[in-house]
């Protein structure tokens, strides 16, 4: 039974993610097919070069929306009474595995979405939105240095990668010194982060010879 509750989760996570909110809006409101235009990406930054900050604001909440909605709706099909399962030693929440499992499956889908032949974004928004439900102070410290960054910076890029390693620097002190989050979230912070790292390889190297994309 568990077994099915968490091929459940991860695949209507994986569907959630996948919702490509950035190529609906740019489709149905411009006319446009975002994939073939500035980064080539779905996501809410391509969005907002293409078809103007509004539009990109918009598909920000909703892709935040979706990854968030996926961890909370794990938790509802897994249940906060549904036992521990012990790992290395140490008990483990099944909630908190099928937390977990969620977001990395709503992260997978909104880069590698299916119902837009897999070409997505580079996960940032998705993983905010996971972090809201797992450990929310964490999301808002991160989503406030994003924005900083990215306003002073005027590079999306920049802000995105800074504040995905806020909520892990966060996330790290609270799980190893004071013990106060599972430490299966940092785990998934670990992965996550490094996914999103990758992810903006070609924005590094563009960063580094002064080439990147401005907001404006």
């Amino acid at each position: 039974m568990m077994i099915a509750e968490f091929a459940a989760v991860v695949i209507i996570a994986y569907l959630l993610g996948s919702i490509p909110f950035g190529l609906i809006i740019g489709k149905l409101k411009k006319g446009v097919d975002i994939r073939q235009q500035g980064s080539g990406k779905t996501g809410a930054t391509n969005l907002m070069r293409v078809a103007g900050t509004k539009l990109g604001v918009l598909a920000l909440v909703l892709d935040v929306v979706k990854a968030t909605g996926a961890v909370m709706l794990a938790t509802v099909i897994i249940g906060r009474d549904s036992g521990v399962l012990p790992i290395a030693g140490v008990s483990v929440y099944w909630r908190h595995i099928a937390q977990v499992a969620a977001g990395l499956a709503a992260v997978v889908g909104h880069n590698w979405p299916i119902f837009a032949k897999f070409k997505g974004g580079r996960g940032v928004t998705a993983y905010f939105g996971t972090v809201f439900a797992i450990f929310p102070p964490a999301g808002i410290f991160g989503a406030e240095v994003l924005a900083i960054a990215a306003l002073r910076s005027r590079h999306m890029s920049l802000g995105s990668l800074l504040g995905a390693l806020a909520t892990w620097c966060l996330m790290l002190p609270l799980t190893i010194v004071y013990n106060l989050l599972p430490s299966i979230y940092l785990v998934y912070g670990s992965v996550v982060v490094a996914l999103v790292v990758y992810q903006h390889r070609d924005n590094i190297k563009r960063l580094r010879q002064g080439t990147e994309r401005q907001l404006w």
